[in-house]
């Protein structure tokens, strides 16, 4: 890169303040690429200042020429007033954001090298953003940890829009194009599952929850919870029922699932029912959300009136008695890797003409 430079220890103060004025109005010019000077560096009244340097005062080729890589000024120096009672050290540099293209057109920004001054910050997006246009970006995805919190209203105020939030950041995105936007929406569903656990002598597992409707009071369930962030469906359920009652269970199957809309927070809501096959019997109850949990008889399980009275309640269990009586498949794991990704998934499916699966054999 080629540098012009002069040493200003080779001129007077006044040439410097003179030199600050000539290259003041070379660089109005270079506005389009967001370079500005401080007001200091471009008008000295009164009595001439005092002013002291490093070494030397650079502008980069590119600064000058334009071209592909991002403009970029920097400027440092130090100007006393005549009476030595007060300084300031100027710097302004201009740059674009530190981020990385996705694979589809767009843009990830680097949550770990943002600006720290929420007013910098504004600037420097500002710049980018154009840049990106001028680059034919298309979205634009914005991660702001808690900690950088602050400078939420600087990207809301370019017009970034909130896509979703975990407990530990705020992620924002901006589409650039005209026309509807194409960036996919944030989840739409919450995954929960419940353990069908029946034992030997045909007796479910079932609890009582501290905290429930007020329908529900009273019920006697099956353990259910909300499946984590990568985690199976049958070992969400295995999972569930371990933390609820402290029995260990292995699946068997997925007997049924249900999907209902506008559940919380209005997303949808998928449900699987899994049966599982218990290891152990000593129940050890978790005092934080279960009220007790016991081996309760199926029939007894079964006329409970809330269930009799609810339809689809009542459907589930017919569904897991009939898979008992191996009158009912359900839909086993099977892991497959696809070579669309290129990762391992859990594919769920029913097969018969295997005497080791599903309906035909335990």
């Amino acid at each position: 890169m080629e540098m012009k430079f002069f040493n200003p220890k080779s001129v007077s103060p006044s040439e410097i303040v003179h030199m600050g004025r000539m290259y003041s109005s070379s660089f109005s010019s270079f506005r389009h690429f967001g370079v500005k000077l401080s007001p200091q560096f471009c008008s000295c009244k009164g009595s001439a200042p005092k002013v002291s340097y490093s070494n030397n005062i650079y502008l980069s080729k590119e600064a000058i020429d334009g071209g592909d890589i991002v403009a970029a000024e920097t400027c440092v120096y130090r100007i006393n007033g005549t009476t030595g009672a007060s300084s300031n050290l100027l710097s302004r540099e201009t740059r674009v954001l530190d981020a990385v293209d996705d694979q589809y057109g767009g843009v990830v920004v680097d949550p770990e090298k943002l600006p720290a001054n929420p007013s910098a910050f504004g600037h420097i997006l500002h710049y980018s953003l154009s840049h990106w246009k001028k680059k034919g970006k298309k979205g634009i995805w914005l991660k702001l940890p808690v900690e950088r919190s602050d400078l939420v209203p600087a990207a809301v105020k370019e017009g970034f829009e909130y896509h979703h939030a975990e407990r530990g950041y705020v992620m924002l995105t901006y589409w650039i194009p005209e026309g509807p936007c194409m960036l996919p929406a944030n989840a739409s569903h919450q995954v929960g599952v419940g353990g069908f656990v029946i034992n030997d002598k045909y007796e479910v597992l079932v609890v009582q929850e501290k905290h429930c409707a007020p329908p529900s009071a009273g019920l006697w369930k099956i353990p259910t919870g909300f499946i984590l962030e990568a985690e199976e469906i049958f070992t969400g359920a295995v999972r569930e029922v371990k933390e609820e009652t402290g029995i260990d269970t292995e699946f068997v199957e997925v007997i049924a699932f249900r999907h209902a809309h506008n559940v919380a927070f209005q997303k949808s809501d998928l449900f699987f029912i899994c049966m599982l096959r218990p290891l152990s019997s000593q129940i050890i109850v978790d005092d934080f959300e279960i009220h007790a949990a016991k081996w309760m008889p199926l029939v007894e399980f079964v006329k409970q009136p809330l269930i009799q009275e609810d339809c689809m309640f009542k459907k589930i269990i017919d569904i897991c008695i009939a898979r008992l009586g191996k009158r009912y498949c359900g839909l086993s794991a099977h892991h497959l890797v696809s070579k669309f990704d290129g990762k391992p998934s859990s594919l769920y499916y029913n097969v018969t003409e295997d005497p080791n699966f599903n309906c035909i054999g335990d």
